[in-house]
Formats: structure tokens, sequence, C-alpha cells
């Protein structure tokens, strides 16, 4: 009786002894272990970062697939309304409207000079063409003034405000923007392009000449040139008349200024004081 619980200590520290033995085992296996891991990861600093990966793996978001609107999307504007039955064509509105093959011709060369996609500069000509021929002005003259006062950029602006494929100054003429959808049609080709036109041709009409015209359109009517800007536009009209026509003409042609036009007639007072308000590119 008296030698049981001695017995019984003995056993446990004999217990006690192999557990701690079992422990100090293991915990130099695992120490081992983790050495040889960290040596292995420090060699291979790639499997370092794919078992980083693994372990802050961050849950999956569901991907949406985004379709890109088509590009007449993107062109489209609420322009004036189409007449309700389409009237035969005039004589001069063929003549604006030119032939499938002359506007392919002013496409592609325009896409060259230019560096525009072949689907983005159709869709200039189409609305160019289809403007001239609605407002009664050359097309050509429209896509020269649209080559040189912005290379054929939807999204370009002047230091002075003059916005889009026109050069607009959007804030002048707010006016002509309101049945396209305000001032943020600015920057729409379509609307761009009509608004301009539009003006353009308003000069036109009142200087009573194309070179009369440009002038007002830069905004040089009360000035005693337009430091060139005439002649550009239409030496790049010539061009445009010469790819229309058919003949070979090199995209990286330079645009040569034409002669000097003779000084104009004094303009009348009330002409003269044109205003800035007045200005549609700068």
């Amino acid at each position: 009786m008296a030698r049981q619980p001695a017995a019984w200590l003995s056993t446990t520290r004999i217990s006690a002894k192999g557990v701690l033995t079992t422990a100090q085992h293991t915990l130099t296996v695992v120490g081992v272990t983790a050495l040889v891991v960290m040596a292995v990861l420090f060699v291979r600093p790639d499997l370092a970062k794919a078992l980083s990966d693994s372990l802050n793996r961050t849950p999956e978001v569901e991907t949406v697939a985004v379709t890109a609107p088509p590009l007449t999307a993107l062109m489209d504007a609420p322009a004036a309304p189409a007449p309700a039955a389409a009237a035969p064509l005039s004589a001069e509105e063929k003549a604006l409207l030119g032939t499938q093959k002359q506007q392919q011709l002013v496409t592609t060369w325009l896409s060259k000079r230019y560096r525009v996609a072949g689907d983005a500069a159709n869709m200039l000509v189409s609305t160019a063409y289809l403007t001239a021929r609605e407002i009664k002005l050359d097309p050509l003259l429209i896509l020269a003034v649209m080559s040189i006062e912005s290379g054929l950029n939807p999204f370009a602006e002047s230091p002075m405000g003059a916005q889009g494929l026109m050069q607009v100054m959007s804030k002048v003429h707010h006016e002509k923007f309101q049945d396209m959808g305000g001032l943020q049609a600015a920057l729409n080709p379509v609307a761009n392009i009509r608004v301009g036109a539009l003006i353009l041709k308003d000069y036109v009409t009142r200087g009573g000449s194309v070179e009369a015209g440009l002038k007002s359109y830069v905004g040089a009517a009360a000035f005693e040139t337009d430091e060139g800007y005439g002649g550009k536009v239409m030496g790049e009209y010539n061009l445009l008349k010469q790819v229309s026509a058919g003949k070979k003409v090199p995209p990286v042609t330079r645009v040569m200024a034409a002669a000097p036009a003779k000084p104009a007639a004094p303009v009348a007072a009330a002409e003269k004081s044109v205003s800035g308000t007045q200005i549609a590119g700068l």
C-alpha cells in the first residue's frame, strides 16, 4: 500500500519524460523543416511569390463583358429632321453629292493623310457630303476646312475655346447647337460639321466669295490679312479636287498656299464691326 504512490509517481515521471522527449523531437523536426523551407524560398523567389499569392488570394470579381457601341452610334446626332418623302435630286444636289467612287477616293486619301481609321474617315466624309447637299456648299471645301482646322480630330480644342472638327466657338454659337442637344453636342462630329458648315456658308454668302468667307471664319474679317489661313484651306481644297477627280496625289503632299488674292474692297462700317461673337474658328 505504502509503495503504490511511489510506483505511481515513478510511472508518471517516465510518461512525462517520454512526452517531453517526443515534443523535443517534434520541435526539432519542425524547426529543421522550417529552415529547409526558408532556404528553398530564399533560393527560389518565384516559389516564395507563388506561396504568397496563394495565401493572400483575393476573391475573384465577376468580369462583366463590355461591348463597344457601333461607330454609327458614336457619330449620330439629332440633326435636322429628315424630309417626309425623298424628293428627286436636282442637278446641283447631284453635283454636290458626287459619286460613290469619288467619296471613296476622298475617304481613302484623307484616312492615309491624317492617319484616321477608315470607318471613321468614311463617316466624316459622308456627313460632309450630306451636309453640303443640304446647305448648298461644296463638300470638299468643308473637308478642307476640317483638315486645316483640326486635322480631322473630333476632340480638338484651341486655347481660345474653339472645339471639334470645324473648330467652332461653341460658347459663341451656342444657339446653333440648341436643336442638336445643346453645348454638349459641340464635340459630336456630326453636329460639329453641320454647325461649322452653316457658319462657313453664312460667311461666304455675306463676304461674296470663298476667300472672304474663310477670312471671316478664322476671325480676321477686320484685319488686312488672315496670315495665310485662306491659302492653306484653298491649297487643301485643290488637292481634294484632284483626288476626287481620280488623280494620284500622294497623302504626304504638302499644302501649297494659293497665291494671295487681290485686296478686297473696303468693308462697310457696319461689317467692319465684326465682334468676337462671330468668330467660328481660331
